[in-house]
Formats: C-alpha cells, structure tokens, sequence
C-alpha cells in the first residue's frame, strides 16, 4: 500500500510539473507561429514583384524581414500620400479605373467598404459583444455585431429589428458564422471586444471579469 501511495505522489508531481511547462511552453510556441504566419504574408508580397527587382536579387544576399519591413514602409507611405489633396486624387482615379472592370470592381468594392467600417473610428462593426442562444435553445455563445440588418431582409425576417453577428469558432476566431437575427433575442455584454476574443481562443478559461447585462437589447 506504502508503495502505491508512493507511485501515486510521483505521479501527481510530474503531472503538475509537466502542466507548469506546457503553461510556459504552449504560449511561446503559438506565439512563434502566429508571427511566423503573419511575417510569411508580409514577405510574400515581395513575390508579386518580377525577381530580378526582389530584394534579395537587388542586395544580392538574403535578409530576414526584410520583406516585412520594405511592406510595411510601403503601407505607411501610401497611407502618408493617400491622406493629402494630391494623394486622395490619385485613389478616386485608381478607385474609378477599378470600378469600369467587371468582377473585379465587385470584390474590390466590397472589400474597401468592409474596411472601411471596420476601422471607421465611429463605426459599430465588431465595438459591441453579445452573447446569443447559439445553435440551439439553451446553449449560448459569444458574438460579435457587424451591423443592423435593413432593407429586403429585414422585410423577409417579420419587419422587426435585426442585427448581423459574427459567431467565431474556437480556438480559433478568425473563421465563423454569420446570422442575422432579431435585436431583441441578443444580450450586450459589458466586455471589450479583447476579452471576448480572449475568452474564445482560451477555450472558456480566461473568464473576463465582467457582468453580463442582463435587459434584452
């Protein structure tokens, strides 16, 4: 019996230890690949370049990053020019040239839109966290609102207010659903929109320290 207990604690110690490194390890590890995917986008916009302009053709050595940097550069100044008289010129042309070519005018406009009302600073795309009855009574998730639902669509739902959310999958957020639902059917909870996502990539274990607010919006 002595024995059993003895094997017992052994195993309840490395247990505990094995759980205190994974706490260490398992964040640098995500981490590492979360920058290591984002650096790999970065860098692969030097691919739309012919290659003898690449940077490594053009230094005639390869640089980690250098890629990131020369993308990010490249963000700014545009963004620099694009925020004067001359520059915002320039995108109506750009943005009208675009607009006479079909299929293409249709993505290209519907991405700059979304953007544009994501980083809208009065925009209420994804600034509001709800919790909804998701995918069945009685079962809940978090959501994010993207917008009000209007026209044909709310006309189709009964005429009543609608919201469009954006339910994440976990761990994670950035695939999902979207439902368009009545307003009265979502509670708002008092979170930031970075302990949602916290609480989602966590698997529920990083509980935001908030109350959820009960009124029906």
């Amino acid at each position: 019996m002595g024995a059993f207990l003895q094997q017992y604690k052994i195993m309840l110690y490395a247990r505990r230890y094995f759980l205190s490194g994974l706490l260490v390890w398992l964040p640098i590890w995500v981490t590492i690949l979360v920058i290591n995917f984002l650096v790999g986008i970065l860098n692969s916009t030097m691919l739309l370049l012919p290659k003898e302009y690449q940077p490594d053709a053009l230094l005639g050595v390869h640089i980690p990053g250098i890629g990131v940097i020369i993308t990010l550069l490249v963000i700014f100044f545009t963004g620099l020019l694009a925020a004067n008289l001359v520059g915002s010129k320039l995108v109506d042309l750009w943005d009208s040239f675009v607009g006479k070519i079909p299929l293409v005018r249709t993505i290209h406009a519907g991405v700059k839109q979304v953007l544009e009302t994501l980083f809208s600073p009065g925009g209420q795309s994804f600034r509001k966290v709800l919790l909804i009855e998701y995918p069945r009574q009685g079962a809940w998730t978090i959501a994010f609102q993207t917008g009000d639902v209007v026209g044909e669509i709310e006309q189709a739902g009964g005429g009543e207010p609608m919201v469009s959310l954006y339910v994440p999958t976990t761990p994670n957020p950035t695939s999902g659903f979207l439902l368009m639902i009545p307003r009265r059917q979502v509670i708002e909870l008092n979170m930031t929109v970075d302990q949602a996502l916290k609480f989602v990539i966590s698997l529920g274990v990083m509980q935001p320290n908030h109350h959820i607010q009960k009124t029906m919006k």
